[in-house]
């Protein structure tokens, strides 16, 4: 697509109130993690994970689409009809997805270009490696897939948020898929592991402590196919150990067969609605 560059992204003399008040430190910033009764901010255990909400057929231009709130994490995709690949000459015996993860400009505390940036770019990648292994790409052979993720809103784990609608909305597509992929997001700080971390928690979890460098830090993004029970990507950032990391994916995997019962319930949702709606023409 070509890209706009008279754009206008926004006000050019605008500086955030954050820049002038008053920063903690990290150690301040994680005494302030958990409350009194151990609990998180948001009143969640450290394993506990976030109600989610599912709906499809939000987007009426695309084949198929589906919204999902996580928290206040909300999240919009759209998949197209299967197109020929372009700019290729040769002949593809399996078809390609083609992913675009993209943050709206007023979904995050600093305002983001209309263009892609590096992250954005990254996440597309991820994206796509976690919904190949699970898609019937031997059905649209030298066709591709547009898939188009769009985050209203980041308070953290927009990644994994992202990977599942993604699943629905392939699925509401009548895309043929294997098995469903569903994906969750762990947070690693001061050797606590954080199950679905806010957007504050995240932050706090990329954060290096100088000095403790003993501690584990970091973010793990397990995409995971219930049914083969296979992984289809393993994203990790920070400096965990091997014992943090095979705990994460174990929590990781046990709680996305709970959100592939939530998905499951909606697509049979959706096709009751539709079939009640046939007998009623």
């Amino acid at each position: 697509m070509p890209v706009d560059l008279k754009r206008i992204n926004g006000p050019e003399n605008t500086v955030s109130y954050k820049l002038y008040t008053p920063s903690k430190t990290f150690k301040e910033e994680l005494k302030c993690l958990f409350k009194s009764n151990n609990k998180r901010q948001d009143g969640r255990n450290s394993l506990e994970h976030r109600k989610m909400f599912i709906k499809t057929g939000i987007v009426s231009q695309a084949k198929g689409s589906a919204y999902l709130e996580l928290g206040n994490t909300k999240v919009i995709v759209s998949v197209f009809d299967p197109r020929e690949i372009p700019n290729k000459t040769d002949y593809s015996q399996k078809g390609v997805l083609y992913c675009e993860f993209k943050y709206a400009t007023f979904s995050c505390p600093q305002r983001r270009n209309f263009q892609q940036d590096s992250e954005e770019k990254q996440n597309s990648i991820i994206l796509k490696q976690s919904l190949e292994p699970a898609v019937c790409l031997h059905e649209f052979p030298n066709f591709q897939v547009d898939i188009y993720a769009l985050i209203l809103e980041n308070d953290g784990s927009s990644l994994s948020a992202a990977v599942t609608c993604a699943c629905v909305a392939l699925a509401h597509a009548s895309v043929p898929m294997y098995d469903l992929v569903t994906a969750v997001t762990m947070g690693v700080v001061d050797n606590q592991i954080l199950m679905d971390p806010t957007l504050k928690e995240q932050q706090l979890c990329e954060v290096f402590d100088e000095t403790d460098t003993k501690s584990d830090h970091g973010i793990i993004v397990t995409s995971f196919m219930s049914t083969h029970q296979q992984i289809s990507q393993f994203y990790q950032t920070g400096n965990i150990n091997l014992e943090n990391i095979s705990k994460s994916i174990s929590i990781s995997t046990d709680a996305s067969g709970d959100i592939k019962l939530l998905i499951e319930k909606c697509i049979v949702n959706h096709v009751l609605k539709g079939a009640n709606k046939s007998n009623e023409e």
